[in-house]
């Protein structure tokens, strides 16, 4: 892999609170709106908000999906739930957490200490949680597969 990539996108204004957000190189649109906790926010729609949690959380999966293959590590599922925190700090508005809940189902008689490695791993690694001003909380779940019915 090169050194330095560029990702380009475009925000458009589209009326009241809401805007549409492309890329040159992707084929669909994502609405994009002012969240309702702000005056004349909208709900219902991604906001600036939960795009950077989503960011943040989909850039674990796809860094743990990597690292595990790179690992041969077997899995059933992996699911992760991510929750940031909106807060004034220093007079400004910030995410100043996020809080990652990664579940991995394992198959039965894999190594958790071994799959909870890869996953530690793959979280340092995350390199949109290592952009980001906001702390980072991991707390992962590793499961067996006969006790898998949570996901």
């Amino acid at each position: 892999m090169e050194p330095v990539h560029f990702y380009d996108t475009t925000i458009e204004w589209q009326d009241s609170r809401r805007g549409a957000l492309s890329s040159s190189v992707l084929e669909s649109n994502i609405e994009v709106v002012t969240p309702p906790e702000f005056a004349g926010g909208i709900s219902g729609k991604w906001s600036p908000e939960h795009l950077l949690v989503a960011a943040v959380n989909s850039c674990l999966m796809t860094t743990f999906l990597a690292i595990a293959e790179n690992s041969k590590l077997e899995f059933i599922a992996f699911k992760s739930y991510a929750n940031g925190k909106l807060e004034k700090v220093d007079g400004k508005f910030m995410i100043s957490e996020i809080t990652l809940s990664p579940t991995l189902v394992l198959p039965e008689g894999a190594n958790m200490e071994r799959a909870e490695r890869i996953l530690q791993k793959s979280e340092a690694a995350c390199l949109i949680s290592n952009s980001v001003k906001a702390t980072i909380i991991f707390q992962p779940h590793i499961v067996a597969e006969e006790t898998a019915g949570i996901l």
